[in-house]
């Protein structure tokens, strides 16, 4: 792993590339940056800054994904190449329990964020399929405003209703505050962020940190925060589909699971594939208006871009599958139960239905980098002054604020 620090002033900015292995726009765009850095003072000697750019947070599980790193881009070789590893090995969440062990790549992590005590750290992260938008640990007022207006000038679609903050409180449009960590089962951490991640462990040091989606296949319809015409139908057609593509999972993986503890991949693709099957029943019960009347849990007010944003998720959560399943009989060399064929169609299939239906047009690589680089920047410059003002009024910092309880191995 590699950082890159440019400049010498006091205070810190960190800015964290390839913390999921499938989203590599922030390899881009920590070189944009740095250009950018060295080229205007006023983002170093003038403010006092040092920016440390992490270069790659997970640079094992990116290589996996050079299958369709060079292109072409489409759907299908994405997904039919598509790796990212069981959620408790992604470097950006910590471990649970008093015996657990943190991945070497999240100790590294906490140890840069522990010595800088950086004033802002940027996660960059990538959607393959949908709008940017951006969570926050602290508010940055005028943030939305400027993430609007760097959407608007570069053609990307902002998701007003990410399935990922759901249940967040909003801080305008895109924007969304990155509720405490607490306790909860894998459905509730990947649809809630309810677990102790590296975003909120340098809460304690006045670091506000922003998570910034760039999309890689954009949707309009991510955008169109009008109330649906019938919630409960698009509700119940997205939670049906989630359940019949999965029963179509399940019986191609019962078809298959004999040969796999034989791939050379097993150790490492089976593991998601596992997650990806643990979460979906739960998912499709919690979209269902039949079945989450009587939740814990119920669901939000949604607008058409929820309900939008919900049904990309489903097809994502069974290609991502689907494309694993097909690594793993490729790996093998021979096909006994004919699902090759099978997995195939459905991946086609499920594609097809993102760009017939939802529209899912490519957004070229430099102007994700260029959104999610200007993106950073507004941050930098929310964050800088939001300090500076607090520095001249002889207020607390925001590390002055009461500290989130963090656990550590």
């Amino acid at each position: 792993m590699w950082l890159l620090s440019i400049g010498h002033g006091s205070r810190h900015a960190l800015v964290v590339a390839g913390p999921h292995a499938n989203e590599p726009v922030g390899g881009a765009t920590v070189l944009r940056l740095a250009d950018r850095v060295l080229a205007d003072p006023r983002l170093t000697e003038d403010a006092d800054v040092t920016w440390n750019l992490l270069l790659c947070l997970d640079p094992d599980g990116s290589r996996r994904n050079e299958g369709w790193l060079a292109g072409p881009y489409t759907l299908g070789r994405y997904f039919r190449n598509f790796f990212r590893p069981g959620f408790l090995e992604q470097p950006e969440w910590l471990p649970e329990g008093a015996d657990a062990v943190a991945l070497p790549e999240t100790r590294a992590l906490l140890d840069v964020q522990d010595e800088l005590r950086p004033f802002l750290q940027c996660s960059l992260h990538g959607v393959d399929v949908g709008g940017g938008f951006v969570e926050l640990t602290r508010d940055l007022p005028g943030l939305a405003q400027r993430l609007a207006h760097t959407a608007n000038r570069l053609g990307i679609p902002l998701e007003l209703g990410a399935n990922d903050t759901l249940y967040w409180p909003t801080l305008g449009p895109a924007v969304y505050r990155v509720p405490p960590p607490r306790r909860g089962d894998l459905a509730a951490a990947i649809t809630e962020a309810a677990v102790e991640s590296t975003w909120f462990h340098p809460y304690r040091h006045g670091t506000v940190t922003a998570i910034v989606e760039a999309p890689m296949w954009g949707v309009t319809a991510v955008q169109d925060g009008t109330p649906p015409a019938d919630r409960d139908a698009v509700l119940r057609a997205a939670s049906r589909a989630l359940r019949e593509d999965t029963r179509l999972l399940d019986d191609i993986l019962v078809r298959v699971r004999p040969q796999l503890s034989a791939a050379p991949d097993a150790a490492r693709l089976l593991p998601p594939v596992d997650d990806f099957l643990l979460v979906r029943p739960g998912l499709a019960d919690a979209w269902d208006p039949d079945t989450d009347a009587g939740s814990t849990r119920p669901l939000p007010p949604l607008s058409t871009a929820h309900l939008v944003a919900l049904r990309i998720a489903g097809r994502r959560l069974v290609l991502r599958t689907a494309g694993l399943l097909h690594q793993l009989l490729r790996s093998t060399g021979h096909d006994p139960a004919g699902a090759l064929p099978d997995l195939d169609r459905l991946i086609d299939t499920w594609c097809a239905d993102y760009h017939e239906n939802l529209a899912a047009r490519w957004i070229p690589v430099a102007r994700q980098a260029e959104y999610q680089t200007r993106v950073v920047l507004s941050t930098f410059e929310l964050a800088h002054r939001h300090a500076r003002v607090l520095a001249r009024s002889g207020e607390p910092d925001w590390g002055a604020e009461a500290a989130v309880p963090m656990h550590r191995e």
